[in-house]
C-alpha cells in the first residue's frame, strides 16, 4: 500500500508561499507547487471559452491533466502534426522541443493542471499581470509578450 504521507495539502511551495494568482493573454494562472532549485512547478491554468494559447516551443516538457471542460491540443509530432481533444481526467504529455498550443473552443472554462518546467515558470511570474484584463490583449500587448517569452528560452511561433 502506498503512502500518501508526501501529499501537501497546501498550494504554494517549500517555503509556504500560498497559492499566487497570475494572468498571461486572458488566461488565469494559479500556482499550485515550486521546487526552488528544481524543473517541477505546477500551475491550474482556467482558459476562457474562444481563448487561445498560441504555437510555442520550449525546452522543457509539460504534462497536462484537463481538470474541467475540453481543450483541443495541438502538437507537432515526429509522425506530423495532430490534434486532440481532451477532456475532464485526459492527460496529454508535450515532449521538450515539440511546437504546441492549446485553445478553448467551448462554451464555458476549460481547466487544466500544467507540470511545467523552470524558464516557462518564470515566464509566467514575472511577465504575468496580477490582475484580470480588462479586454483582450491588444497587438501591442502580444508583441510584448512574445518578446519576453524568448528571454525565457520559449518560442512563440504564431500569435
Amino acid at each position: 500500500m502506498m503512502s500518501n504521507s508526501f501529499v501537501n495539502t497546501h498550494a504554494g511551495d517549500e517555503t509556504g508561499d500560498r497559492t499566487k494568482r497570475f494572468f498571461v493573454l486572458g488566461e488565469r494562472i494559479e500556482r499550485r507547487l515550486r521546487i526552488r532549485g528544481n524543473w517541477l512547478n505546477i500551475f491550474d491554468i482556467t482558459v476562457p471559452s474562444g481563448s487561445r494559447t498560441p504555437r510555442h516551443a520550449h525546452a522543457s516538457p509539460e504534462v497536462f491533466r484537463i481538470l474541467e471542460g475540453r481543450l483541443t491540443i495541438w502538437r507537432l509530432t515526429d509522425s506530423g502534426p495532430e490534434e486532440i481533444e481532451a477532456g475532464a481526467g485526459d492527460i496529454v504529455s508535450i515532449a521538450p522541443f515539440m511546437v504546441h498550443g492549446y485553445a478553448n473552443r467551448g462554451t464555458v472554462p476549460a481547466v487544466f493542471s500544467a507540470i511545467i518546467g523552470r524558464d516557462m515558470a518564470q515566464f509566467i511570474e514575472a511577465e504575468g499581470a496580477t490582475e484580470p484584463p480588462k479586454a483582450s490583449p491588444s497587438p501591442e500587448t502580444i508583441a510584448r509578450m512574445t518578446a519576453a517569452a524568448n528571454a525565457y528560452g520559449i518560442t512563440i511561433l504564431a500569435a
